[in-house]
């Protein structure tokens, strides 16, 4: 999951899909008037039409509600420290109550260039042990273990440069010594930009945006042996703002095939093909919908 004027989006300002795990909430970036106190808290929520983390659904294609809360201590007006807290609805294969999230981090900036680096930890409470599968019909009795997705954390790293008003790239980096919770290291790298329009070309109030970002998910080896595949995901869309809210909508794309999507997916609903191949369709290409509305407790006081 991006607002722009009060809360633009920390270090990337760019538009995604929200993206998460890129996650349904995008940090503010530092006010550009430093408050009286030191101390701000961001809050906010959104609607989507499909939660996608890196191109694979985390709703099963339906809807999915978030909602976020992060203090924000301002040591200047070029360095902030956050930590935030948020939930997002969802539908995987262990059946969790909700994706639970909970980051911090630093935020520093040096002219038109911003630095986000920190930590995040996704948690999946209330997901079952084990599971019984569409796929598992024709043999009764047959469960899958449903311990996969799991609690798991990540390092990240962002880098913005807003090379003039209307043009912003950045890159991220991310790290994960367990990606969900498969034993396997991860590592996400993605390169991003966004076009911001001139306030001039829609009515007073109202902005635009058209933004892309293109990255690759690095797996590597479960402690069994399973070397699980990699994979390219890619997103352009157009965004309409209006004070605090932001209208995005957006096509997204993996190169994951349905037999590696049901690896990295287990997905429930998937189907069992006659020479035993299982496939879902989880990962495949979406247009999404998102509406978020966001601000900060200081800019409501003023």
């Amino acid at each position: 999951m991006k607002v722009t004027t009060l809360i633009t989006v920390a270090t990337t300002c760019l538009a995604t899909t929200a993206f998460g795990a890129d996650l349904a909430y995008k940090a503010p970036r530092l006010a550009a008037v430093e408050p009286p106190s030191p101390w701000d808290i961001a809050f906010g929520g959104s609607i989507v039409s499909d939660y996608l983390f890196r191109g694979l659904t985390q709703s099963a294609h339906d809807p999915s509600a978030s909602v976020f809360f992060s203090p924000m201590y301002n040591v200047n007006q070029n360095l902030q420290f956050y930590v935030g807290f948020s939930t997002e609805s969802v539908k995987l294969r262990n059946s969790p109550a909700a994706e639970v999230d909970v980051w911090g981090g630093i935020r520093a900036s040096f002219g038109p260039v911003a630095f986000d680096v920190g930590g995040w930890s996704y948690n999946y409470p209330g997901k079952e042990d084990f599971y019984v599968a569409d796929w598992a019909a024709p043999y009764p009795g047959i469960v899958a273990a449903g311990g996969v997705p799991g609690n798991f954390v990540e390092a990240y790293g962002k880098f913005t440069w807003t090379v003039a008003p209307w043009l912003a790239v950045g890159a991220n980096v991310n790290y994960s010594p367990d990606f969900l919770a498969t034993t396997a290291e991860g590592t996400y790298v993605a390169g991003l930009a966004k076009i911001t329009a001139p306030a001039t070309v829609l009515p007073s109030g109202i902005g635009a945006y058209l933004s892309g970002e293109f990255g690759h998910q690095y797996l590597g080896t479960t402690d069994g042996g399973a070397d699980l595949p990699d994979w390219n995901t890619w997103n352009v869309g157009v965004g309409f703002t209006w004070k605090a809210f932001t209208l995005d909508l957006r096509y997204t794309d993996t190169d994951l095939s349905k037999a590696d999507c049901f690896t990295l997916t287990g997905d429930p609903h998937a189907t069992l093909l006659a020479g035993g191949t299982i496939e879902s369709n989880w990962c495949g290409a979406r247009f999404t919908a998102k509406l978020s509305a966001a601000t900060t407790v200081f800019s409501l006081m003023k």
